[in-house]
C-alpha cells in the first residue's frame, strides 16, 4: 500500500517513525486526492508526495506536476490535505483557526498552502522566473461547507484556494484549469532539478527586513508564532492587557527570522519595539547591517542588561532573541553602584514592555549562569499574574533543513537518547571527517573558490591572546602539530585585515581565523569546519570530558563537574549546527577520529581534493 511505502521512506529520510497522526493522514487523505485526480481525468499527472521544501524540513502534502492546458508550459499545484470535519477562524484573527483536535490555534490552511507556494517561488529556480506556474489549494475531504465556511475570511487567491468535499466538483474543475490530461514527468523533473536559491542569510537582508518589507516567508508554526505576537500587541493596545509570549525551538527553526519579521512589521506600524539579545556578536552585527544608513535603526538593537532602569511598560513590545542567554541579574562589574540590584533579569525584561516576547533554545546554554528556560519565564509571568503563551517550533531550516543531521548530532553528543549512530547521507546535508586541520582548511578553501561561504571553529582548548600590538598580525594561538591559525579578533576593532569579533561570522575576511562558540552562536554559513579539541574525546564507548584541557575562562573552580560536562557538549552541538550545506569535522585525538570515521563513511576529503 502507498502509505506503507511512504512510512518506509520517511524512516529512511528522518531516522524515526512518523507520528501516528501523520501515518493516518497518509492512509486516509492520499486516496481521497488520487480519487479526485482520476475523476478529473488527470491520471498522467505526476504527484510528488511529501515534497520537501528546499532548505527546510517542511514538507507539502502533495505537489501535482503537469502541463498547463492553455500555455503548454509546466504547471504545478500544491495541495494541502486535511482530515478536519470542521474548523472555525480565530475570533480576532482569521489567519489562525480553531480545530477540536488541537489545544492551540493553528494556521488557516488557505494561508498555509499560500505560504508554501510563495516559499517555492522564492527558493526554487524552476519557479523563481515563472511565478505564474504555481497554484495552491487546501482540500478538506471530510468537511462540509457549513463546517469550514468561516475559513475563507482570509480571502482566496490563485495560490490559496479552499475546497470541501461538498465542493469536490469545483476542485475537479480547478485542477483541470491548471493541468492538462498529459504526462507530467518532465515538469516534475524540472521542479526537482530546479536550482535551490541561496539561503536568505539573516544578516544579509536584515536592513530591508527592518526598513522596507518582509524578506522571509514564514511557514506553519513560524507564522502561528508571528500572528500570536501580533494579536497580543493588538489586544494590549485595545484592551489594556499585558501578556508574555515564548517561542521555543532548536537551531535553525527560524526564531531570529520571526524576531526580525516582527520587528520590521512593528517598526512599520510606528509601534515602540526593541530587539534585545545577550550576544554581543549578534547585536553588533544587527546594528551594522540593519542600521548601516540610519542611526535610529541601530538603536532598535539592545542588550538584555539595557533595561535595568527602564520605565515599566514604556515599550509596546520587547523581542528577546536568544533568550537562553539571559543571566540571573543584569548587574556586572561595570554597573554603577546606584543601579545594582538583585532584581532578576527576566523580571526586568517582562516589565519593560506590554508584550514581552522570548525566543529561546534551552539546549544552547553554553555558559555557567545562563538560565533562560521556559519554566523560569512561566514562573516570572505567573508571579505577576500574567498569561504566558508558549509556541514550539519543530521544523528546522539550518543544516539544509535536514532533521536527520540534527538528530545525528544530538545522538552523537548524547543530548538525545540512544547513543551515536552511523550517518546515512541524505540529499540535504553533507558530512565529512578530515584527517588533519590542513586538509579541512584546503577543502573549505576549495568551496570558497566556488562562491560558497565557509568558516572554521573549534572548542575553547587553546589560549587566546587578547591584545595585539599595533601593526602586528594576530598571533597563531591555535596550534595542532605544524598547523597553526589565530583565533578570531578579540574586540571591536579590525586587526591586520581580520574583522572585529562581532563580524567574524558574516564578514568574508573571517575565513582564516578560528571562531569559538561565542562568535559562532546565532549565525550560519554555507560550509562549517569544526575542530573538536582535547576537552572531549571518545573512550571505551563514551565521551570523556576533561575540564582541565578547556581554556574557557567562564568555567570556574566552583562550576560543578556535571554542568561543565553538559556545557562542553552543548558547545560542540552549537558548532556542529552552523553549516547550511555541509560540515567537516576533525578531532585532535586519534581515537576520536577513528570513532568519527566509523560513524561517517563515504568519500574521503583527500579524494575530493585530488
Amino acid at each position: 500500500m502507498l502509505f506503507l511505502r511512504l512510512t518506509e521512506q520517511f524512516v529512511h529520510d528522518h531516522g524515526h517513525q512518523p507520528s501516528a497522526s501523520e501515518a493516518r493522514s497518509w492512509e486516509r487523505s492520499l486516496p481521497a486526492l488520487l480519487s479526485v485526480l482520476l475523476e478529473a481525468g488527470l491520471d498522467d499527472v505526476t504527484v510528488l508526495f511529501e515534497y520537501g521544501l528546499p532548505l527546510t524540513s517542511k514538507r507539502a502534502d502533495a505537489v501535482l506536476a503537469g502541463v498547463h492546458p492553455v500555455t503548454g508550459e509546466p504547471s504545478y499545484v500544491v495541495v494541502e490535505l486535511k482530515q478536519w470535519s470542521q474548523a472555525a477562524p480565530e475570533d480576532d484573527d482569521p489567519l489562525l483557526c480553531r480545530v477540536d483536535a488541537y489545544a492551540r490555534p493553528v494556521l488557516n490552511p488557505i494561508e498555509q498552502v499560500r505560504g508554501y507556494c510563495d516559499y517555492l517561488v522564492s527558493f526554487n529556480g524552476a519557479l523563481s522566473n515563472h511565478p505564474g506556474r504555481i497554484a495552491g489549494a487546501a482540500y478538506l475531504h471530510n468537511a462540509t461547507e457549513f463546517g469550514i465556511k468561516g475559513l475563507t475570511e482570509v480571502g482566496e487567491s490563485e495560490r490559496g484556494w479552499l475546497f470541501s468535499e461538498e465542493r469536490r466538483g469545483e476542485f475537479v474543475r480547478f485542477l483541470k484549469s491548471r493541468l492538462a490530461p498529459a504526462n507530467g514527468a518532465d515538469a516534475a523533473d524540472q521542479l526537482l532539478a530546479g536550482k535551490v536559491g541561496p539561503s536568505k542569510q539573516l544578516m544579509a537582508v536584515a536592513a530591508q527586513e527592518v526598513r522596507e518589507r518582509e524578506q522571509f516567508v514564514l511557514l506553519d508554526e513560524q507564522r502561528v508564532a508571528y500572528e500570536t505576537v501580533m494579536r497580543a500587541v493588538r489586544r494590549a493596545a485595545q484592551a489594556d492587557r499585558k501578556e508574555v509570549v515564548v517561542v521555543t525551538g532548536g537551531p535553525g527553526t527560524g526564531k531570529s527570522v520571526i524576531a526580525l519579521s516582527l520587528l520590521g512589521e512593528l517598526y512599520r506600524q510606528g509601534r515602540t519595539a526593541l530587539h534585545a539579545t545577550g550576544s554581543q556578536s549578534f547585536t553588533k552585527t544587527m546594528r551594522k547591517v540593519a542600521g548601516a544608513r540610519k542611526r535610529e535603526v541601530q538603536e532598535l538593537f539592545k542588550y538584555f542588561n539595557s533595561f535595568m532602569t527602564a520605565e515599566r511598560n514604556a515599550l509596546d513590545v520587547i523581542i528577546c532573541d536568544e533568550a537562553h542567554r539571559m543571566r540571573l541579574t543584569s548587574a556586572n562589574r561595570y554597573t554603577p553602584a546606584a543601579q545594582r540590584t538583585d532584581r532578576p533579569q527576566v523580571e526586568e525584561l517582562i516589565d519593560a514592555a506590554r508584550v514581552p516576547v522570548f525566543l529561546l533554545d534551552e539546549h544552547q546554554i553554553v555558559r555557567p549562569g545562563e538560565m533562560g528556560t521556559v519554566a523560569q519565564i512561566r514562573e516570572a509571568a505567573a508571579a505577576k499574574d500574567l498569561s504566558c503563551t508558549v509556541i514550539p517550533l519543530d521544523s528546522q531550516f539550518r543544516c539544509g533543513g535536514s532533521d536527520a543531521y540534527l538528530g545525528w548530532v544530538l545522538r552523537l553528543l548524547r543530548l538525545q537518547p540512544g547513543g551515536p549512530v552511523a550517518w546515512e547521507p541524505d540529499d540535504k546535508m553533507q558530512l565529512m571527517v578530515a584527517d588533519s586541520p590542513g586538509e579541512m582548511e584546503a577543502f573549505l578553501e576549495s568551496k570558497r573558490a566556488q562562491g560558497y561561504g565557509a568558516r572554521m571553529s573549534a572548542g575553547y582548548c587553546w589560549k587566546w591572546t587578547k591584545e595585539t600590538a599595533p601593526g602586528q598580525s594576530l598571533p597563531a594561538d591555535v596550534v595542532i602539530g605544524d598547523w597553526e591559525r589565530p583565533w578570531n579578533v578579540f574586540g571591536d576593532r579590525a586587526v591586520a585585515g581580520a574583522p572585529p569579533s562581532a563580524l567574524w561570522a558574516t564578514d568574508p575576511a573571517g575565513f582564516g581565523q578560528i571562531g569559538c562558540v561565542y562568535t559562532a552562536q546565532g549565525f550560519e554559513y554555507d560550509w562549517s569546519g569544526v575542530i573538536i579539541g582535547p576537552d572531549m574525546v571518545w573512550r571505551e564507548g563514551g565521551w570523556e570530558i576533561d575540564r582541565t584541557l578547556s581554556k574557557d575562562p567562564v568555567f570556574k573552580r566552583s562550576t560543578p563537574e556535571d554542568e561543565v560536562n553538559l556545557l562542553i557538549r552543548h558547545t560542540y552541538k552549537v558548532l556542529l549546527t552552523r553549516g547550511m550545506i555541509g560540515t567537516v569535522v576533525y578531532s585532535t585525538d586519534e581515537q576520536t577520529r577513528a570513532k568519527l570515521r566509523e560513524l561517517v563513511e563515504g568519500r574521503q576529503l583527500a579524494e575530493v581534493l585530488a
